[in-house]
């Protein structure tokens, strides 16, 4: 409370104060830094290489070389190659930009494109958003006479491609103090060093910087902030006149346009370009400046998407026919000939928020299979894929999101080492919360000004994410569906205060509650602005049942047990008494049979309101554990749920037997 209080004082609202605290702020400086939107921007020469890719590149100019700019499909290196193009043409330069097909040639530096290049006479090769593993790529250009210089801002393996320059922020031999620019953002930084003067190229291509930055979900601190905030503004007024059709064209305010809008209404307009193979539509969409192709190429860009919609839904629901019946593994690794190379990324996505664990789609083309990944829970996918990279036959990404080729003949084997390390990782992790919440609010701070106040935070994305609140034992005085049955609107009371809600793609029977329930909610607040009228509305992200017992998701303690680092306190804590062992036996042999799966979090709640008695989460783990060890239950673990089965047993077990038990007692009644 005393973090809050330095935070009003400072001149932050109440509610805007509580986010911040929550954040880890305890004063207005801390506050300052983190939100600030003007912090100066490094040098772009404190990059390894950097000196030498500008050098090559203005001996170009000088020379008056032709220069193909290499990018990539997505949002990131569409706006990462257009921005280096449109740059160079303005000093002169015979510039071509270049961004591969994604079904034709795949992702990054090709053997096909640079012998293409070639004959067009190009003789400097710049890549953007890629060719940080181009090792085999970098030695073909020099066999053919090309010269190489490779921004990037992906991972790096040991061995780096033998280019004139390699520039990315996570060379481990740099020393650039911000590492996670994105591949726009690097590209920028190779601008403003050929300039000499970074706020002048900012002031022309913020907006640019600012989509790739918030559609490569990079974190919004440091530069990657003003970059965003600059771009939002620059976005606001666009002089582009393809920016311009296309906000029009998918509806989107421009006075109100934020982050947001740019990750869930824009992006995927621009990324359809290259998932449905038409990627020329996003090269033209920004250095266009005629207006009429400006129109058409965002109708097609708005067309394509909702096509791309159609195909992710269909590979979506193939996808979930695949999957095993019974328990899912560790990690979800699905394989067909039939699915489209440019959207399984997004059903990957989906799959693995759904199931909350790694998830792996591979599109099928004779023997071979090209996969796109996504991860769950900090699980490193590229770490993961160099571990396993003598199985496959190339690979690159990052930690979250990553691709690789694979022979069909070694996806069991791949499949069966993935689901491997997934479980090592999340061997011992519970998932206590599916939702991280900033902090709960009485409902008096739920005024319209202290909502608006949150605006402080913005742009809100990676890093600074939009902030969830939770208010508990709200009474559902109302409930329907709107949308045609596809949304939840609530009106909820907390004695005089009453709140209007919206829970998207959910109703009152999978949320299970009902009119009159006393219930928890976790939300988004927001303005809702209805024919003039000013009001709060929640947009609540998950709701459950008010427990009116103590319900922790204290896992500390367990995690101690699980990692072997007990000591007398902890042990003593954790040791469960007869009653408590005797309350969760009760409930199991009322509701497992023969078993029950639920989110761990979940299960403890419902123990917790069919008893009335309180229990933390990480008890509730070791009691289970102590009946597993005397083989009163089996039970297995995911990221996401615990499935517990009910064994059958003749005899009476003795609980003292577990060696969970006696681990705990021996803890306990050790010294200090």
């Amino acid at each position: 409370m005393e973090a809050v209080n330095t935070l009003v004082s400072h001149g932050y609202a109440p509610l805007a104060s509580m986010v911040l605290a929550a954040r880890g702020m305890s004063d207005g400086r801390q506050a300052k830094a983190y939100l600030d939107c003007n912090a100066p921007l490094h040098d772009p020469f404190l990059m390894t290489d950097m000196g030498l890719a500008v050098g090559r590149v203005a001996h170009a100019l000088e020379k008056g070389e032709k220069i193909a700019v290499f990018g990539d499909y997505d949002v990131d290196g569409i706006t990462a190659t257009c921005l280096l193009t449109e740059y160079l043409r303005s000093l002169g330069a015979d510039c071509v930009p270049y961004i591969p097909g994604r079904l034709e040639e795949g992702y990054g530096l090709n053997p096909i494109a640079i012998e293409q290049l070639q004959k067009e006479g190009v003789s400097l090769i710049v890549t953007v958003d890629c060719g940080i593993t181009a090792v085999e790529e970098a030695e073909y250009c020099k066999k053919l006479g090309i010269d190489l210089v490779i921004t990037d801002h992906h991972e790096c393996k040991d061995e780096l491609p033998q280019a004139v320059a390699v520039v990315d922020p996570h060379r481990l031999d740099g020393g650039y103090p911000h590492k996670n620019l994105s591949g726009v953002g690097v590209a920028f930084k190779l601008a403003a060093a050929l300039a000499g003067d970074q706020q002048t190229v900012l002031d022309a291509y913020a907006d640019l910087v600012c989509l790739g930055t918030v559609a490569d979900v990079m974190l919004l601190q440091g530069e990657n902030r003003v970059f965003v905030d600059r771009g939002l503004k620059a976005l606001r007024h666009t002089t582009r006149p393809g920016l311009a059709a296309l906000m029009r064209e998918s509806g989107c305010d421009p006075v109100n346009l934020s982050a947001a809008t740019v990750g869930y209404v824009l992006s995927p307009r621009i990324n359809a370009a290259g998932r449905m193979g038409r990627i020329e539509l996003a090269e033209d969409l920004f250095l266009t400046r005629d207006l009429q192709r400006a129109a058409e190429v965002a109708h097609s860009l708005c067309e394509l998407n909702r096509q791309r919609q159609a195909v992710e839904s269909d590979i979506y629901r193939q996808a979930m026919e695949m999957l095993p019946e019974g328990e899912l593994p560790e990690a979800v690794v699905l394989a067909d000939e039939t699915w489209h190379q440019g959207v399984v990324g997004i059903v990957a996505s989906r799959i693995a928020e759904e199931f909350c664990c790694p998830a792996f789609l591979i599109c099928l083309d004779g023997e071979h299979g090209k996969a796109s990944s996504r991860s769950y829970g900090g699980f490193n996918l590229f770490g993961a894929l160099t571990t396993l990279s003598d199985l496959l036959e190339s690979y690159g990404g990052h930690e979250l999101a990553a691709g690789f080729t694979i022979s069909r003949s070694r996806i069991p084997e791949f499949r069966k080492a993935i689901c491997a390390l997934a479980a090592e990782y999340y061997r011992g992790e519970i998932s206590g919360s599916v939702l991280d919440a900033d902090c709960q609010v009485p409902p008096e701070l739920l005024t319209l000004p202290n909502v608006e106040s949150l605006q402080t935070l913005e742009p809100c994305g990676n890093g600074c994410p939009k902030p969830v609140l939770v208010m508990e034992k709200l009474r559902v005085e109302r409930l329907g569906q709107v949308g045609g049955g596809r949304h939840m609107r609530l009106r909820l009371r907390s004695g005089q205060y009453g709140f209007n809600a919206i829970y998207f793609s959910t109703n009152a029977e999978n949320a299970s509650i009902m009119q009159g329930d006393l219930v928890d909610v976790a939300f988004t607040p927001q303005v809702n602005d209805y024919r003039g009228e000013r009001s709060v509305q929640m947009n609540i992200m998950d709701i459950r049942p008010s427990c009116n017992a103590p319900c922790s998701a204290k896992m500390e303690d367990y995690r101690a047990l699980c990692a072997d680092t007990l000591n007398p306190q902890i042990a003593g804590r954790l040791l469960p008494d007869r009653s408590q062992l005797g309350m969760v036996w009760r409930y199991l042999a009322a509701n497992a049979r023969p078993q029950l799966r639920e989110v761990p979090a979940c299960l403890c709640r419902k123990l917790v309101r069919w008893s009335g008695q309180g229990m933390d989460l990480g008890m509730l783990m070791t009691c289970l554990d102590i009946f597993e060890d005397v083989q009163l239950v089996q039970t297995k673990r995911t990221p996401k749920y615990i499935t517990v089965t009910l064994l059958p047993r003749q005899d009476k077990a003795d609980l003292m037997a577990s060696a969970t038990m006696q681990r705990l007692q021996a803890a306990k009644e050790s010294e200090v």
